[in-house]
């Protein structure tokens, strides 16, 4: 099967930052990939003015530099911890607003993922607000995988999918799907969490029956649980079942965004400690 090639980092150099990248290296050991280092600067004071100042040049230029060092010293601390690893290792710095530029590396180099830390819970429920992760999550139409500041890496023997068969699962998510799943062998548990007397409708049943047939080469199954809030039956079946990774469709919104910018709800505890993966068509 072919797999994930071109890895894209947006990185700012913090603690949340580095634990995506950690994470990664784990989760691809023994591949030989491409990882690209990507370091926007100057996001900030382009999205608050957008009459970028006559300074803004010379100002991106010494950014560039201190960018520039700060990506070499990260492929430093890289290939000092991980000194076995086969990656190539590419580094770039680019002066844009943040989502443009991130858009345009992922045209320009083909990305397969984009793999991104972020705060935990408050990281996710402030998205809306402009957190990074969330504006990539929701805006890029690119795979992300996103590492919660206290995710610790566990082989992802189990990956949960979380859906309401209320949509036609795209190629593209299928694909997805398949190629993350087989890098551990995955077992992708399928869930849908329903309220008492809930049954599929026609169309429910339909999308449900292509996913199947659409992953006989996965190890997966289909689950469901009772539960009156959508976030409180999948935390119930992550404690349960041993979740690893949930991945998710970005595209189905309503239940997107109930799962991960709602405010943070008592015993809630996957926004901080479990990756998640968005998928896109």
């Amino acid at each position: 099967m072919e797999s994930m090639q071109r890895i894209l980092f947006p990185t700012d150099f913090s603690e949340n930052s580095w634990n995506a990248i950690a994470y990664a290296l784990h989760f691809f050991k023994g591949e030989k990939l491409q990882f690209h280092f990507l370091h926007l600067g100057i996001s900030g004071m382009v999205e608050n003015d957008k009459n970028l100042h006559p300074q803004g040049i010379s100002v991106s230029n010494l950014l560039s530099k201190g960018a520039f060092q700060k990506l070499e010293e990260l492929k430093e601390k890289i290939d000092n911890l991980y000194p076995h690893h086969e990656h190539t290792i590419h580094l770039h710095f680019e002066s844009s607003l943040f989502i443009e530029g991130i858009r345009k590396y992922v045209k320009a180099h083909d990305i397969d993922l984009i793999i991104m830390g972020t705060k935990g819970a408050s990281g996710i429920k402030e998205a809306t607000l402009g957190s990074h992760a969330g504006a990539v999550i929701t805006r890029v139409k690119c795979p992300t995988l996103v590492i919660p500041e206290k995710a610790a890496y566990q082989t992802p023997a189990s990956v949960a999918f979380p859906t309401d068969f209320n949509i036609l699962y795209k190629d593209k998510i299928i694909k997805t799907l398949k190629e993350f799943s087989s890098y551990h062998e995955s077992s992708l548990k399928i869930l849908r969490v329903v309220r008492k007397g809930s049954k599929l409708e026609d169309d429910q049943i339909k999308n449900r029956d292509f996913l199947s047939s659409s992953l006989q080469e996965v190890n997966h199954s289909f689950h469901w649980i009772q539960s009156p809030e959508l976030e409180k039956g999948l935390q119930e079946f992550i404690d349960s079942m041993g979740v690893n990774i949930i991945a998710m469709v970005g595209k189905n919104l309503n239940f997107f965004q109930r799962l991960l910018f709602k405010p943070t709800i008592a015993k809630i505890s996957y926004h901080t400690d479990i990756p998640f993966l968005v998928l896109h068509e």
